[in-house]
């Protein structure tokens, strides 16, 4: 499982034209789920996820986490993050979980952040979604988690 963690002042994500989510201060996670992956890395990251200290505070730049801090987290699917450029110019996806275990992992994800008291909001899954942000920063981390 791939994650690209942003933290933003505010993310949105639409669908053919129409609002479906929006945040306000927090972090925009892109998840990409791998053939292999299970819901002990889901958990994992999100765990990591919600203590992840990249807030400011009066004494240092990154000592706050979203919880810390009372933020929210908008959590998108996003396929590509598993995608293979080791050989030509054609991304393959033959690492990409498959679409009903990705969707079930995607939002097994964004449920273990809510369980740890995070607000979620969600993009759709399997949809081509234009996704709007104001990176703060820009700060972007990229998390992976340790295969099963």
């Amino acid at each position: 499982m791939n994650l690209v963690v942003q933290r933003v002042s505010e993310a949105a994500v639409a669908v053919d034209g129409e609002e479906i989510a929006r945040i306000g201060p927090g972090l925009l996670v892109l998840v990409g789920v791998e053939d292999g992956d299970g819901d002990a890395q889901a958990a994992a990251l999100a765990g990591k996820v919600a203590r992840l200290r990249v807030f400011p505070d009066a004494s240092k730049p990154m000592n706050r986490s979203v919880t810390d801090t009372g933020g929210a987290v908008l959590v998108v699917s996003q396929f590509t993050l598993a995608a293979d450029h080791a050989k030509g110019n054609r991304p393959s996806f033959i690492r990409a979980a498959a679409p009903a275990e990705a969707q079930r992992l995607y939002l097994a994800f964004a449920a273990a952040l809510a369980d740890r008291g995070v607000p979620v909001e969600l993009g759709r899954f399997g949809a081509m979604m234009d996704v709007a942000l104001v990176n703060q920063g820009p700060a972007t981390f990229i998390l992976r988690a340790p295969p099963a």
